[in-house]
């Protein structure tokens, strides 16, 4: 008899968002590769094909499907027609113009965009640069780097080769030490630059560099309140260890703690590792535990599949969403596809993109304006997964 473990079944809701994972990257699915990268059933993945073109996010062919005709729309909209590239791959965009003047630039010509993932999150971004790219007479080239990247610079460097590059976009690690030297690098290269979800300043002085990001503080802080004006007192919190994000996260969730009046036995936050690594499924079965046992009411996690775990594995404890336990997702990737369908924090991910590329021209524009740092707010999706507090639990 063999002593392996059985693997891990693949939870509906995140066995869909890597379905739109796919799509967006490579542009078409195909039934027959995904039965052995997801390890299930043809019937399973035609089923989940048929779950997301009834929800309005692709269009079935046969053997598979592709993303929908009309591209564009706000995050959770159908994928646009042509995926976000990989890294390598140059995507020239058409100069037509929609909507209000573009600024005008001296000349057209290449915008270069380094972002650290090509699946999850950053195509919405990327989408928003290529569209407002088009209305500049631009085109973007792009390039994948990575969380765990040591050193970006030499990513950078190639980049910058790149024939008529007016200017860089680029969502670098802003850690310490690695932050100071590619804002020095930037600086240095005289390449006009915009930070996109991310800040950085220039040592001695703490100079900032131009950049554009979504409100991740006030994202959270607005769940928290959401929450707390459905009676909850008892407010956890549950981030993922690898995001940059995370740490904003976590400062608009103690800062709502603090408007709130929340003390330290009325809360807590984990640290969850990535979700794919072994010691995931022991954390989630912590964090649920430990929910119960606080008399803890409502989480707010980040991101989708995280969120989607939790919730699962509550469920299987018998703790009924939101009837025993109010969740909400930060990211709103795929949040509305799990059942029940999970309220949810939306970063502004086209609008970011948009807004990126739009300062960057301006800087091309005008070389001497003052250095601009924009901050876009997120929405809140209220849906099925928060609900008042239940009886027989804590509030106060």
């Amino acid at each position: 008899m063999s002593t392996e473990p059985a693997p891990r079944a693949t939870l509906p809701a995140e066995r869909r968002a890597r379905l739109l994972a796919t799509l967006r990257r490579d542009g078409v699915l195909r039934v027959a590769d995904l039965t052995t990268e997801l390890d299930v059933t043809a019937v399973t993945v035609r089923r989940d094909i048929a779950q997301l073109e009834r929800e309005g996010l692709l269009r079935r062919v046969h053997g598979g499907a592709v993303p929908l005709e009309t591209p564009g729309g706000a995050p959770g909209s159908a994928p646009v027609t042509t995926p976000p590239a990989r890294p390598g791959d140059e995507r020239p965009g058409a100069t037509g113009q929609v909507g209000e003047q573009p600024v005008t630039t001296s000349t057209t010509g290449t915008v270069g965009v380094m972002v650290p993932s090509l699946d999850y999150y950053w195509p919405g971004v990327v989408r928003g640069m290529e569209d407002e790219a088009r209305r500049h007479g631009l085109r973007v080239v792009l390039r994948g780097s990575s969380y765990e990247a040591a050193d970006e610079r030499p990513a950078l460097e190639r980049l910058a080769q790149t024939e008529n590059l007016r200017g860089l976009i680029l969502a670098p690690r802003v850690d310490a030490g690695h932050g100071s030297q590619v804002a020095r690098w930037l600086v240095d290269s005289g390449i006009p630059h915009v930070l996109v979800e991310r800040e950085a300043t220039l040592a001695p002085h703490r100079e900032a560099l131009e950049s554009v990001v979504s409100d991740h503080a006030l994202g959270a802080l607005m769940a928290v309140h959401h929450l707390a004006d459905l009676g909850h007192r008892r407010v956890g919190l549950v981030l993922s260890r690898e995001s940059p994000t995370s740490r904003k996260v976590a400062a608009g969730w103690r800062a709502a703690c603090a408007d709130l009046g929340l003390t330290t036995d009325e809360h807590f936050e984990r640290l969850a590792p990535d979700r794919h690594s072994p010691e995931f499924p022991g954390v989630v079965d912590e964090i649920v535990a430990t929910a119960v046992g606080s008399g803890t009411t409502a989480l707010l996690v980040h991101s989708d599949p995280e969120a989607s775990i939790v919730a699962q594995r509550a469920m299987e404890r018998g703790l009924a969403v939101p009837g025993g336990l109010s969740i909400i997702s930060y990211d709103d990737e795929v949040a509305g596809l799990f059942s029940p369908a999970m309220t949810a924090v939306r970063p502004p991910r086209d609008a970011v993109g948009r807004a990126a590329v739009d300062l960057l021209a301006k800087r091309l524009a005008d070389p001497d304006r003052p250095v601009h740092r924009t901050a876009i707010s997120p929405q809140l999706m209220v849906r099925e997964s928060t609900g008042p507090v239940p009886d027989g639990r804590e509030t106060h």
